[in-house]
């Protein structure tokens, strides 16, 4: 009897085993179907208002460095690229304007993330996202690919009604000018790219000619690809699914943090609003849904702060502009705090504190590793000394007894001109100073280059040291003294 209800529980219609085993195996495939949510396409309205201005500037200003930057000249002197921005990898240099950057000085790289990633700490913990809003690259060159779908296809509605209507002459033409457009801009995209490492100007022609290295072209199709597919296809799925940076911000937040927030105190309990209706027992929000058809995420700011929210502020654009139109004060959604919402709920007047403990710590790590880095930057030398001492044999008795030890040096000439040094010993007076592949009238030494050579000392046996003794290997240039120097060891046999 039991077995019969289990079965009757398990089959309540009575159907063939087999049946209800497919009927139940369909079900549990459609529940597994309903964990992963299909993606609904967003059609952004266009904004008009302060913050959609903003964008503008900071969309036009951020592309502008972009695409200009490898044009830029700097003089920098003979034997040096005019360039102003350079990675120059066959050259082994970094270049920006007056600074140059030698491989052995990798920590300013170090330096450079640091300062940018706290200062993304930073402006997060005042501000919310308004990197991700402004200047992220996947927002600018998305918002540049939405504003060219907006001029061939038209505005929200307009899209809409295009993406549903059946394929036609007209709208092959519209899609296909469409992409084409996308496809200029990304292509643009990776030629800007690929001139940040060569001479600009040169590689242009040479692109145009088909003369570049395949390396240039390879990189320009990557980075057309993925401008193509990030800024025109993925778009904020890039920001919800790909940028660990929505999952690492709220850690950055605080009660004090400016965020878009729908002030809720004031706009619920919300409802449609026709003119002339008295605003007695209700919020201001209409509930017109302009908020969610601006959004480029497509999400609603009145469900709260979400992790879509790229803190873009179009929405705050959209709701002053309804609340002008219905005559109330504006300012229903806009960048507010929490704190602000609870002391306007106990009648207390709102306050915003950007200097916090946190966002003073921010800061302080911020300038302790801007001096260091300025202090190395303006204090290193243009001329680099290095002295390896050989360890197999570590010294050398010949046959009059005196000891020898042998040491590789290298001279990196940081200059953009070439030099001559002299080398010199201290702490020892060696009997002979043997330089192996060093011009005898000097150490010649090319214009941003590095030589190397190898040196032999010499000690005789009555001088020389038990087991070790310091020494230090000291460069001169002409009269100007000493320029260079470097601690080393000389070794002798033990006592």
């Amino acid at each position: 009897m039991a077995e019969a209800a289990l079965k009757a529980q398990r089959n309540p219609a009575g159907m063939p085993e087999p049946v209800a085993r497919a009927e139940v195996d369909a079900v549990n495939r459609r529940e597994q179907r309903s964990l992963y949510e299909k993606r609904r396409k967003i059609y952004p309205r266009l904004a008009r208002g302060a913050f959609r201005r903003l964008k503008w500037l900071v969309m036009a200003l951020t592309l502008a460095v972009y695409y200009l930057s490898p044009w830029l000249r700097w003089e920098r002197g003979p034997n040096a690229p005019d360039q102003a921005i350079l990675i120059d990898f066959p050259g082994r240099r970094f270049y920006f304007f007056f600074i140059e950057i030698w491989p052995q000085e990798v920590y300013y790289l170090t330096g450079l993330l640091i300062l940018a990633a706290i200062g993304l700490f930073l402006v997060t913990s005042v501000a919310g996202r308004v990197w991700c809003g402004y200047t992220c690259p996947q927002t600018v060159w998305t918002d540049l690919f939405i504003a060219i779908e907006r001029l061939i296809e038209g505005d929200r509605s307009a899209r809409i009604r295009l993406d549903r209507a059946p394929w036609s002459a007209a709208k092959l033409l519209r899609k296909a000018c469409k992409h084409l457009l996308w496809l200029a801009v990304a292509v643009a995209t990776g030629g800007a790219w690929v001139f940040y490492f060569a001479d600009a100007p040169t590689l242009a022609v040479d692109l145009i000619h088909f003369q570049a290295p395949a390396v240039s072209y390879l990189f320009i199709g990557i980075m057309t690809f993925t401008t193509y597919t990030l800024g025109g296809i993925a778009r904020e799925q890039v920001c919800i699914y790909m940028c660990p940076w929505p999952r690492i911000q709220a850690a950055m937040l605080d009660e004090d943090t400016l965020t878009v927030t729908y002030r809720r105190d004031r706009g619920e309990p919300r409802g449609p609003y026709r003119r002339g209706d008295s605003w007695h027992g209700r919020g201001n929000c209409i509930d017109c849904n302009q908020c969610v058809a601006v959004c480029p995420m497509g999400i609603d700011i009145r469900d709260g702060l979400q992790l879509e929210c790229i803190s873009c502020a179009l929405c705050i654009d959209a709701c002053d502009g309804v609340m002008d139109r219905i005559g109330l004060p504006r300012g229903l959604i806009a960048y507010d705090t929490d704190d602000n919402i609870e002391r306007r709920q106990r009648g207390q007047a709102p306050r915003f504190r950007p200097i916090r403990p946190r966002t003073l710590a921010y800061a302080g790590i911020i300038a302790v590793v801007g001096i260091v880095m300025l202090a190395a930057l303006l204090t290193r030398d243009s001329v680099d000394l290095n002295v390896l001492r050989d360890r197999n044999p570590l010294f050398t008795r010949l046959a009059d007894g005196s000891i020898r030890n042998g040491y590789t040096v290298k001279i990196l000439n940081k200059r953009h001109d070439e030099s001559v040094f002299d080398l010199g010993v201290e702490g020892l007076q060696p009997s002979d100073i043997k330089l192996i592949g060093a011009e005898p009238d000097g150490i010649r030494v090319a214009p941003d280059s590095l030589k190397s050579f190898r040196v032999l000392l010499t000690v005789p046996a009555a001088s020389a040291p038990a087991e070790n003794a310091p020494i230090r290997f000291v460069l001169r240039e002409g009269a100007s003294g000493i320029v260079a120097g470097h601690a080393s060891q000389f070794l002798g046999p033990k006592s």
